[in-house]
């Protein structure tokens, strides 16, 4: 049965949380592959908007089972807060299932967060302190405690103990700070165990006999391309491989059961925290020109650009088409969904970034040095905008202003993707189905 990655194309912040929310409902199964609760994404039950962290959006429908994939970093704190949030807007949180292999964040995770972030002063990488970039430390180095573990009190213990053994003497020698007991640890996480336990399974064997039995799967990312360990703008990426790739990882189930990856892309781009970001048009408090800034402050004012899980100002800029084709080939993408066309309605012009240029040479294809990233400037083509027309109400492609059309085609055009999907405002039903088939 058609199983479907659905992955970040861009820095994150996409908008993958209302296009996940829309389609879900057509798959059995939504499994979130990777990441930790330094990813958020917004989902609408009635009136309310609700912020997610970890648990799949699927736990909206009824008909579908939310899994946790082993390729997750957890904060069961977090977690446990996320589910009874959920149960207070009477969502049922009895079919979320967690891999009995993902990895736990312990205190010490966060704290190291934190304390390396502020070490690395204007260098740093801007991460959300949450403790992700070292609990994945400590499972490459074969040191983490998995969720497992805590069904064991003996082994949970033992595995407190070595890694105290290690942690402490670093937290109170390098970093001035407090210590732990195993004692205080235990208390705080041990309880946790009564109540993921219910919800532990082998998502490896429950998502293969899934398939075998005709289901069909929705893969959700968390994050976007440019930030992917391997394939993302390096060292400013987070810790995990967020391209359609980890989903196989991230899950146990292989590859060849994967039919079709959506690509989400905002109809401009935004980052947030440090490293290259070509079309940035940055804000007056970071040195940007004013029109540069007023651009800047356009984006973020008329699209709402605050991160969901840190409330963090992102960075905006024009479309980039170069990362546009880069996600392209290193997802495998089949589709793409556009969001947020209805912000560029602000816009008598609108810029897309078609190559960069650097010492006087020009790159149409995403350059593998670092270097030349930072200090790529943009060469764009000005497209005629649709400036003052309200698209929010647009059920149909044809019914977009021709320059909102033109713009969409082009963006096809020069990524080489077809967009099936294009969001013309927040809400489920300002969408337009253009291509886009469901699985049922």
């Amino acid at each position: 049965m058609p199983s479907t990655v659905l992955v970040g194309a861009q820095w994150g912040d996409e908008g993958k949380g209302k296009i996940t929310d829309m389609i879900s409902s057509d798959y059995d199964y939504v499994v979130r592959y990777q990441g930790g609760n330094n990813a958020g994404h917004t989902v609408i039950h009635g009136d309310r908007k609700l912020a997610l962290h970890l648990i799949p959006s699927g736990i909206m429908y009824e008909n579908a089972v939310p899994v946790i994939g082993n390729g997750v970093v957890i904060d069961p704190g977090v977690l446990v807060k996320e589910m009874a949030m959920l149960e207070a807007e009477g969502i049922s949180c009895a079919r979320l299932l967690i891999s009995c292999d993902a990895h736990v964040i312990m205190p010490y995770h966060k704290d190291f967060d934190g304390a390396d972030e502020k070490r690395l002063g204007e260098n740093r990488i801007g991460t959300t302190k949450r403790g992700i970039g070292p609990c994945y430390q400590d499972k490459a180095a074969r040191k983490g405690i998995r969720i497992q573990d805590l069904l064991d009190e003996k082994i949970f213990r033992l595995k407190v103990e070595t890694a105290l053994a290690q942690k402490n003497p670093v937290l109170e020698k390098i970093y001035g700070m407090p210590t732990y007991t195993v004692e205080e640890i235990c208390e705080e996480y041990l309880p946790y165990a009564r109540i993921l336990k219910p919800h532990m399974t082998e998502s490896a064997q429950l998502l293969n006999d899934a398939l075998r039995e005709g289901k069909n799967i929705l893969f959700e990312g968390a994050q976007g391309t440019l930030l992917d360990i391997d394939h993302g703008t390096y060292p400013y990426v987070t810790s995990s491989s967020c391209c359609a790739g980890g989903a196989a990882t991230g899950s146990g189930v292989g590859p060849t059961a994967i039919d079709k990856v959506l690509g989400i892309q905002k109809a401009y781009v935004t980052r947030v925290g440090g490293g290259p970001f070509p079309t940035e048009q940055r804000y007056a408090e970071d040195g940007g020109a004013p029109e540069e800034a007023e651009v800047g402050e356009t984006f973020c004012q008329v699209g709402g650009e605050f991160g969901v899980t840190t409330g963090r100002k992102r960075r905006c800029g024009w479309f980039d088409a170069v990362i546009g084709r880069y996600a392209a080939e290193v997802n495998g993408l089949t589709d793409v969904a556009l969001t947020k066309l209805d912000v560029l309605s602000a816009f008598e012009t609108i810029k897309v970034c078609v190559a960069y240029e650097c010492e006087g040479k020009t790159y149409d294809y995403f350059p593998m040095q670092q270097s030349v990233l930072f200090h790529a400037k943009p060469i764009y083509k000005e497209l005629p905008g649709w400036k003052g027309v309200d698209i929010t109400g647009c059920k149909t492609f044809e019914e977009l202003p021709e320059n909102a059309q033109a713009y969409v085609e082009y963006l096809e055009e020069i990524t080489g993707v077809p967009i099936s999907i294009i969001a013309v405002g927040p809400d489920r039903d300002q969408t337009i189905l253009r291509g886009w088939q469901s699985v049922k």
